[in-house]
Parts: C-alpha cells; sequence; structure tokens
C-alpha cells in the first residue's frame, strides 16, 4: 500500500473506471445501449488512482450534480455519492436538459413542431436486419420504432406514463403519422431507460443535471471534468463529448446586420434553434425578411401562423385538415386537400427567400415495394479506403462527386428498369452492363439513357434538381407566386406518386452515400446542403400549408439567390434576388433561418470552446468549423493531428457526423455503427489498463 506524502497510511479503495458522457441526447443514449451490448468484455475492478482525487465533502465519490438550489440528484443506480463497491465500470452521463432528448427534443416544446420524418421511419434501435456484421459491429440492438412503441402502449404491452395530450396522440398514431417533438421526446426518455436497464450487473450510471464546462488531463492519465456550479470535478479514465448541435457566436457579417439593427430601432434575429428565437420580437403586419427556406422556415412558418391562433380548413370548411397524421385520399396537392388559411390578424409577413428560393423537396408519401437497389455500388468502403490512402486533403468536386452522381443515377435506373420495365428500351441487365462502362457526366453515358429511356421526365437531371430556379427570371413578382405554388404543387404531387417511385431510390442511394462520405471527414457544406435539401425536406402537410399561407399572402417568396442589405439612408434591411430583377423588398425584420455554421472557434459551448483555445493539446478544427475526430473510433484530434487516446466526440458538430441520431428501421444506419465503434474502443482502453492508478479516498 502506498502512502501520503508525510507517510501517514491512508484508507484507501478501488474505484472502477470510469467513462464521462457530456450530452444526454439520442447519440448519448444510443451510446450506452452499446456499451451495455459489450459491457461483458469489462474486467473486475482493479488499479489504482491517486488518494483524495474525485473526493467529495460529504465524504465519498462525487455526488450526482443537480441543477442550481435543487438537491442533488440520486443516480440512476447504486448510491448517492460513492461508487458501488461491486462496479466494474462507473458511467457519468452530464446535460442540464433531460436523458433521452436532451435540448433539442426536451419536452418543453410547442406542440405545434412535429418529426421530420413518419412514425415508422424513426427508431434509435438496429436489429442487424441489413448489412449489420456482429463481428465488427457487436451484438444487435433490436426494439421499437416511435410507431411500434405507440403501438404496444396501445396494446396494454408497455406501460408508459405519459400526459393526456400525448396518450391521445399516441391512441392516434400510424406508421405515417409525423409525431410531434413532444411525443419523440417521450420516446426518447422510455429509449434512456430501456438502455440504462439493459447494463449488466457492476456498470453504474450516474447522471449529473449540470453543463460540462472544461476538461482536462494528460494523454496517459485521467481527465477530469468540472461542471458548472461544482467547485471539484470528476474524474474518468475517458471522456465523450455528445454535444449535439451547438450555438455560435456571430460571424462578422451577422455581427455587422445585429449592429445596424440595434442603432436603427430594427429586428435582427441570428441563426438560431427557431424554438428558441424571440419571435416575440415580430409583430402583426410586420414585414420580416426571412434567409433560409428550410425546415428552419417551417418552423418559423408554423410558430408564426398557428402559433398565433391562424387555423386550416380545406376546400369543404373542415377544420383541423393539416394534421400531422399522413395525406389521406383527397383532391390537393400530394393527395390531400386543398387548405385555406384563416388568418388570426396576429401574423406578420413572411418574405422569404434563400440561394435556390424554393423549399426543399417534400417527404416522400408512399412506400417501397420490390427489390431494393444493391447499394452501395460505385462509392462503398473500397473507394473511401482508396481516398483516405491518398496524401492530401480529399478534393469532393473531382474525387468523389462523380462517384455520387453515377451512384445516385444507378439507383434511379435501377428502380425505373425493374418496377417500371415499360418506361424503358432495354433489360436491366444489359443497361447496367453498360452503365457500369461509362465515365460519370460522360457523353457516353448521356448517349445510353437517350436510347433507353425515351422520356426525359424519367431520367435524373441532379443539376437540375438542385436548383430549379437557375436562369429563370419572372417579368413581376406575381408572376414569381405563381410559378413557386406549380412549383411546389408538381412537388408535392410527384413525390406522393408511386409513379415515380425511382425517387424514393435516389433517397436510399442518398443514405447510403451519406454514411460513405462521413467518413472522409469535412468536405464542405455543399454535400450536406444538398443532401438536406433533397431528402430530408418537410412533411407533405407542410408544404400545403404553405401553399395556403402564399394564396392568402402571409407569405412572399423573393426568389433565388436572394441578396440583403442595410440600407442606412431608409433605416431599413432591403432584399433582392435574381429571379424578379429590379424587385426590392423592404423591412424592418430579418430572420436568419438556419442553424448556426458549425464553428469549434465561435462556439458558445465553454467547454469545446475551452479545448480549443486552452488545453495543452488542442483540437483540430476543420476548414468548415468541425471538430475533427478519427474516422474509425471518433477520437478527438488534437492541434497535431494525433488522436487523443481518452477523449472521444460523435454527432453534428464533429467532422465523421452522420445524417441523423437516429436510424430508420432495418438500414444497418451509421449512427448506430459509430456508437458501437466508440463503445469498443472505450471497453478496450479500459480493460487494457487505460490508468494504472485507480485509488479514491
Amino acid at each position: 500500500m502506498s502512502v501520503s506524502p508525510n507517510s501517514s497510511p491512508l484508507p484507501r479503495r478501488p474505484r472502477p473506471p470510469a467513462i464521462a458522457i457530456v450530452g444526454a441526447g439520442p447519440r448519448a443514449v444510443g451510446l450506452i445501449a452499446r456499451i451495455a451490448a459489450r459491457a461483458t468484455e469489462l474486467p473486475p475492478v482493479g488499479g489504482l488512482i491517486p488518494p483524495h482525487v474525485g473526493a467529495s465533502p460529504h465524504g465519498g465519490a462525487v455526488a450526482a450534480a443537480a441543477p442550481d438550489g435543487a438537491p442533488p440528484a440520486p443516480s440512476t443506480q447504486g448510491s448517492r455519492f460513492a461508487p458501488r463497491r461491486d462496479s466494474r465500470l462507473l458511467v457519468h452521463l452530464i446535460d442540464p436538459h433531460p436523458p433521452g432528448g436532451g435540448r433539442v427534443w426536451r419536452p418543453e416544446q410547442s406542440s405545434l413542431l412535429w418529426m421530420n420524418s413518419m412514425a415508422a421511419d424513426v427508431s434509435v434501435f438496429d436489429d442487424g436486419s441489413r448489412g449489420w456484421d456482429a463481428a465488427r459491429d457487436g451484438p444487435p440492438y433490436a426494439g421499437p420504432s416511435l410507431a411500434e412503441w405507440a403501438q404496444e402502449i396501445r396494446a396494454g404491452r408497455l406501460n408508459v406514463p405519459l400526459a393526456r395530450e400525448l396518450a391521445d396522440e399516441v391512441a392516434a398514431l400510424t406508421g405515417r403519422t409525423f409525431a410531434t417533438r413532444r411525443l419523440q421526446s417521450a420516446y426518447l426518455g422510455w429509449v434512456y431507460e430501456r438502455a440504462v436497464a439493459a447494463l449488466p450487473p457492476g456498470v453504474e450510471l450516474r447522471v449529473h443535471r449540470r453543463r460540462a464546462v472544461r476538461v482536462a488531463g494528460p494523454r496517459e492519465a485521467s481527465q477530469r471534468v468540472w461542471l458548472e456550479g461544482r467547485e471539484l470535478p470528476l474524474v474518468a479514465d475517458a471522456v465523450v463529448l455528445a454535444l449535439g448541435h451547438l450555438d455560435a457566436e456571430t460571424d462578422p457579417a451577422q455581427t455587422e446586420l445585429a449592429h445596424f439593427a440595434a442603432h436603427h430601432g430594427l429586428t435582427y434575429l441570428p441563426p438560431e434553434y427557431t424554438a428558441d428565437s424571440d419571435l416575440q420580437a415580430l409583430h402583426p403586419g410586420e414585414p420580416v425578411l426571412v434567409r433560409g427556406f428550410g425546415l428552419a422556415f417551417i418552423d418559423l412558418m408554423v410558430l408564426l401562423t398557428e402559433g398565433r391562433g391562424g387555423t386550416y380548413a380545406d376546400a369543404a370548411g373542415a377544420a383541423g385538415a393539416a394534421g400531422a397524421s399522413g395525406d389521406g385520399p383527397g383532391g390537393g396537392p400530394g393527395g390531400g386537400p386543398e387548405l385555406v388559411y384563416r388568418p388570426s390578424g396576429r401574423e406578420p409577413v413572411l418574405y422569404v427567400g434563400s440561394r435556390r428560393g424554393v423549399p426543399y423537396h417534400s417527404k416522400i408519401g408512399y412506400d417501397w415495394h420490390g427489390e431494393l437497389p444493391p447499394l452501395p455500388r460505385f462509392f462503398g468502403p473500397p473507394q473511401v479506403a482508396e481516398l483516405l490512402r491518398r496524401p492530401g486533403p480529399v478534393d469532393f468536386a473531382r474525387e468523389v462527386w462523380p462517384l455520387c452522381q453515377k451512384e445516385l443515377g444507378y439507383a434511379h435506373y435501377h428502380r425505373l428498369f425493374t418496377a417500371h420495365p415499360g418506361r424503358t428500351r432495354a433489360s436491366w441487365q444489359d443497361f447496367e452492363e453498360k452503365y457500369a462502362a461509362c465515365e460519370p457526366g460522360s457523353e457516353e453515358l448521356a448517349a445510353l439513357v437517350a436510347a433507353t429511356v425515351p422520356d426525359p421526365a424519367d431520367r435524373i437531371d441532379l443539376v437540375a434538381l438542385d436548383r430549379p430556379l437557375t436562369e429563370l427570371t419572372f417579368p413581376s413578382t406575381e408572376a414569381l407566386q405563381d410559378e413557386l405554388r406549380r412549383y411546389i404543387t408538381a412537388d408535392l404531387a410527384r413525390h406522393h406518386d408511386p409513379e415515380h417511385s425511382p425517387d424514393l431510390a435516389v433517397f436510399l442511394g442518398l443514405l447510403s452515400l451519406y454514411g460513405q462520405v462521413a467518413r472522409l471527414g469535412d468536405i464542405g457544406p455543399w454535400w450536406h446542403g444538398f443532401f438536406s435539401y433533397v431528402a430530408s425536406g418537410p412533411p407533405g402537410p407542410r408544404l400545403r400549408q404553405l401553399l395556403a399561407l402564399s394564396r392568402a399572402g402571409v407569405v412572399r417568396f423573393i426568389g433565388a439567390e436572394m441578396t440583403v442589405t442595410a440600407d442606412p439612408a431608409r433605416g431599413v434591411f432591403t432584399a433582392a434576388s435574381d429571379s424578379v430583377p429590379g424587385h426590392t423588398v423592404q423591412a424592418t425584420a430579418l430572420v436568419e433561418a438556419r442553424l448556426p455554421n458549425p464553428s469549434v472557434a465561435r462556439s458558445r459551448d465553454r467547454l469545446l470552446r475551452a479545448l480549443y483555445e486552452d488545453d495543452p493539446d488542442g483540437v483540430r478544427a476543420t476548414a468548415g468549423g468541425l471538430l475533427a475526430v478519427h474516422p474509425d473510433d471518433a477520437r478527438v484530434l488534437d492541434r497535431t493531428g494525433r488522436p487523443h487516446p481518452r477523449r472521444f466526440a460523435i454527432g453534428a458538430h464533429t467532422d465523421t457526423r452522420v445524417a441523423t441520431a437516429f436510424a430508420r428501421p432495418g438500414t444497418g444506419a451509421p449512427a448506430v455503427r459509430q456508437n458501437d465503434a466508440v463503445a469498443r474502443a472505450l471497453l478496450e482502453l479500459l480493460t487494457q489498463g487505460a490508468c494504472p492508478a485507480r485509488l479514491s479516498a
């Protein structure tokens, strides 16, 4: 037994190895589930840590933290302050928001805000039914989708306490419903409890409802994690940053607009979560410029219309026609009724535009039937490995995008030739052989498609798909409004018609590509934007609402290549676009309808900023502002590019971000696989004697 410097013997007892997970949202919960699946690999307690490290004023290990002014929160398992003596692993889960949903999926948000996917397509589980390699990915993690979870509750096989409003939603939920985010929060809370229950004996979870503000420690020893409002740090052998989407300080251009607004008494809302924005600053009837036409705009639209008392009715006068359930039969676009908006009089007037000038494409409103495209075909692990072996950064436009184009074309034409052969002039086998031999974007490929796919509407055109308003101009703003309404109506109809099922195949191709491209690190913002625009658009009912708001004059379209300038002479913001040359719009408010661009250097997260600015090892930020991590196990890269042995990061703030924290059931989701890779690396670190000194006073 070692002794203290004054030679007085100290009572010491072994403490278990410890992991600190910063963030308690879906990615953190998924990681806990993978730790549970692999925790049998842990050895018995052993080793030492220096005496007094992690000691609590209460006489044991650091207490489970609670919000300021509240009593310490009880541990999920084990005693309040000390690890159990039989523990083989202690997991600290750190987040001021409730475990499961975290900040984004917290229960305290408007019930008007929906999920962006149908309930049947939302899960955090993977049952191993497609592409799962147990030797590589560990044991499959089976469990219900959101729709199946609701069905189990309705059948009485699950007892989940729910508020009345959520219980009513569960009673009506189908697989085609776009559930509220509040219900998703309840589902994620249940998933969290299930993951905790799956932890084997000897694995203890400690919840800290506080914010982590600093991580420090040498590469070869324990890490210390300081929490807001706590004097003493937690001690862990490894730290995982599961921070999710992060707020950022405004960039120079945004700061200038904010100063202009403050000087002239205007309103400027910078990029942020719409649910967190101060929308009370936008007044009834006020002209408001909105820059951004993605999902943040949809949330803004909802909160400023229905959120202020407006309602929808169908052409026959039935209220509530734009509910969250799937588009049922009817005569309007997308199979649903045409809607009429009845304003409350409290709405501002939204003038919306963006680079593309159009909203994201509608979610597809039909199911897949038949043979799946065999993906990946032209861009999979071998191609990624080859790119990673090359020296220097990857050139996305030259080295990656041509392969992506060929992969998406392959998915599209596989579906067209196998499901709609009457619209082709060749067999799939013959077309596939010739397609594989053509270079992406070549004249030979164009000639092959022209000869075998007679209708141009059946050919994939990624340029037109990405920028539908390019080179189009309109004589008046009213002509633009008419064209945008026609475009949205056509998009809704196409995405709800299975005769256009090659579109769904392209969606599957994008999912396959996203999982592969993520391994290349930060390849710039264009790819993520393109993926979101095509594959992660709003539910069809939201676009039907947008059409109704346009007809009512509550939403006005500005067009493509939107610009906004500060006009000091008039004291207003002025917007223009390439779509209606010479036309401008003046407004007293400007909303940046998007999330902040990722930026380690400008992050408002104190822990990440401290690692970047003050830590001896530091962290590497990519050119696009993402936190650089190793593609295999998500270890954080230091300033020199070395993986830190004890620090990991997963999620949207890293350069291996995957498309979503959720999984489409049975798809071998990249998020689940990445969680497993991190869990495996963590347990290997601990079983290899990560911190040879492991004692607590």
